[in-house]
């Protein structure tokens, strides 16, 4: 230490140095670290990685076997904008995963085998721009209201799911919606389906890879992409009737023909008991007038 209070140059290597091999120790096993980023890429981790530093902004862990995202440490990570967890084993449970980490802006899940999204799975994080939850073969629903708290959701990918049916009232609540991926799903074209279609034609949200947003069933639809498909249902749904439509209004006329039967015996009753009664009241009053004669 001079007598000006600095430092040496050597002492100043030697705290420079102390600080990187603090850097160094607190960086995750297998990772690398750089400044607020964390990059676990390909490791093969099994399970969510310790010691991960508190500041942290980025978090990378593509490409492993992580099958459970546990959320006291997720927690920890108050400050995470960007969690990268495509190609993993994460399975159904993520409901209240995310509690913690409500800074979050970037959200992948996609390559992984998830099979439902819930409200409470991504109802924690106000701030999610982009969610991609794409290539979940087992993803087969999406409550109405799982999207209901992000409405600052921007892009959103559902694209090689199991996916059949989309409720319209999701997707259309979401203000800032302006990129959505829906290719490549088994949607199920019918009459339920065709209020989402006639969204997705009059929306100005995109719609990437659109050729290959097409029906799966049934038989007649499949393939078709979906302009043609809304033309299809609005005549299949709108003007031609089924069999139990017929039957219904069959029903339905039947029940107004008896009803009418009903309602005109009953009136012919009714006037057959008014002219009695008024009959015999005239041949009571001449008999009145007879014996006053």
């Amino acid at each position: 230490m001079s007598p000006s209070g600095r430092p040496q140059p050597l002492s100043l290597v030697f705290l420079l140095g102390m600080g990187m091999a603090s850097e160094r120790i607190n960086c995750p096993s297998r990772c690398s670290c750089q400044y607020l980023e964390v990059n676990c890429t390909g490791q093969q981790l099994q399970e969510f990685p310790a010691a991960i530093p508190l500041d942290t902004r980025q978090l990378i862990l593509a490409a492993n076997n992580v099958s459970y995202l546990p959320a006291v440490e997720l927690s920890f990570l108050a400050d995470l904008v960007y969690l990268d967890c495509r190609k993993n084993l994460l399975g159904d449970d993520l409901d209240f995963t995310f509690i913690g980490v409500a800074k979050l802006v970037y959200l992948d899940l996609s390559f992984n085998n998830l099979t439902h999204v819930t409200f409470s799975t991504f109802s924690h994080l106000l701030s999610l721009v982009v969610l991609k939850i794409s290539d979940n073969p087992n993803l087969v629903a999406i409550e109405k209201d799982a999207f209901a708290n992000n409405t600052w959701l921007r892009h959103l990918d559902v694209s090689r799911t199991g996916l059949k049916f989309l409720d319209t009232s999701t997707i259309r609540d979401l203000p800032n919606l302006r990129f959505l991926g829906l290719s490549d799903n088994l949607w199920h074209c019918n009459c339920s389906f065709l209020d989402f279609i006639t969204w997705m034609t009059e929306s100005n949200v995109l719609f990437p890879d659109a050729d290959n947003i097409t029906c799966y069933t049934p038989e007649g639809l499949r393939a078709l992409k979906m302009p043609a498909v809304e033309a299809q249902l609005h005549f299949n749904c709108l003007t031609q009737l089924h069999k139990q439509d017929y039957i219904f209004l069959c029903l339905i006329g039947f029940c107004i023909f008896f009803a009418g039967t009903v309602a005109a015996w009953l009136a012919g009753v009714c006037a057959v008991v008014y002219a009695v009664h008024t009959s015999k009241e005239e041949e009571e009053e001449e008999e009145e007038d007879d014996t006053v004669t």
